[in-house]
């Protein structure tokens, strides 16, 4: 039987071929055909992911190469992805040795037309408060949109410093341009001593405040609001206070809500079903990378989610210099928890948001799978 069909297919290839020929045709067709199997498709399928080569590093300060602490939000404005960070002054002389170099430092902003790659230099944010002093410092912002008008919430220090004393406030600010921003209030809570805020939307329309409080060990504090303007401190967050740690960085996605905190030697990760409740799962980006810029620890993250994809943004340290980087985070389903290869080429798709007060940090309901059935 195994003859006749051999027989009947070197037939069909081509009738007048000699014998020989036609069973060496076969061979080859056959191989051919047995090569091409399920992982080789799998392969094929995942070689690689959509969106654009990230730069390594994605981004560098051009006026004191020292970019720390990033926020990205989407302008519909311009049609571009803005970048806000902390412009450390590690390049300016005759500092000392001391930490005055992270004082008096501006926000930078940097832009991106093309999904992420790559980032362009703007300018810095014009901070307009009256209040502040000749030399104001300012860290770490979380830039948000609500109702049309982008919010700011910065840490704002009245002066330069050689140590770490010295009052911290978080202030908020308003601008309808993502340049100039415009004092609002200083947030009313627990101590002068806070930096670091972090924001999220939640379902029910409130906003959640996550920050660094310095005065209680560098515990992490929250505080809620339903309007952005009015607040209600809550203080400290057990499940978040494991270690002292700052920069939270609270999204959702996959079902679950997650938070990084940063650790000093590595970023800490935080798993919750309500926001209210966390329990740590993982740290990341202890050890360093092998990529331009990437050799040291990952610090003070910020998360963007984009149809379905999450990509976490984080800045390495040099001596006094810095840079940012990207690197996409994946979910493991079976042990749900969050994993990165921070040495694998970044590819990185940043697409317009549909709903710009939520989505880069909230994935949408139709792309949320149900959530594990065991705990938090």
């Amino acid at each position: 039987m195994l003859k006749t069909k051999r027989s009947r297919t070197i037939a069909m290839l081509h009738p007048k071929l000699p014998a020989l020929w036609q069973a060496v045709l076969v061979v080859i067709v056959l191989a051919m055909i047995y090569a091409v199997t399920p992982a080789t498709i799998a392969t094929a399928s995942s070689a690689t992911p959509k969106g654009k080569l990230a730069a390594k590093p994605l981004y560098r300060d051009p006026v004191m190469d020292g970019a720390a602490d990033p926020t990205v939000i989407w302008s519909s404005t311009y049609k571009k992805w803005f970048m806000f960070y902390t412009s450390r002054r590690a390049n300016v002389p005759g500092l000392g040795r001391g930490v005055a170099w992270v004082y008096g430092t501006p926000i930078g902003i940097a832009t991106s037309d093309n999904g992420g790659a790559t980032w362009k230099y703007l300018r810095n944010a014009d901070i307009i408060y009256k209040a502040a002093v000749s030399h104001p410092t300012y860290w770490a912002p979380a830039v948000v949109e609500h109702n049309g008008l982008y919010h700011m919430f910065v840490t704002y220090v009245p002066g330069i410093f050689n140590n770490w004393s010295g009052p911290r406030y978080i202030i908020h600010l308003t601008s309808t341009d993502l340049i100039h921003w415009h004092y609002v209030s200083t947030l009313p809570l627990a101590n002068p001593k806070v930096i670091d805020p972090g924001l999220l939307h939640l379902p029910n329309g409130s906003w959640r405040l996550w920050y660094k409080d310095e005065a209680t060990g560098s515990s992490c504090d929250y505080a809620d609001s339903p309007d952005l303007y009015h607040w209600k401190n809550h203080g400290r967050v057990p499940g978040l206070s494991d270690v002292p740690g700052e920069a939270p960085l609270a999204f959702h996605w996959k079902g679950r809500y997650w938070l990084f905190r940063d650790i000093g030697n590595a970023l800490a990760l935080y798993r919750s079903a309500d926001a209210l409740h966390w329990k740590r799962v993982g740290t990341m980006l202890r050890h360093a990378g092998t990529g331009a810029g990437d050799k040291g620890v990952g610090h003070h993250p910020d998360v963007i989610l984009s149809r379905g994809r999450a990509y976490l943004f984080y800045f390495v340290q040099h001596n006094r210099r810095s840079c940012i980087q990207v690197t996409e985070l994946k979910y493991h389903a079976g042990k749900d928890v969050l994993t990165v290869n921070r040495n694998a080429p970044t590819y990185i798709d940043l697409l317009p948001p549909r709903n710009p007060e939520t989505e880069s940090k909230f994935e949408p309901p139709g792309m949320i799978p149900s959530p594990p059935r065991n705990g938090r």
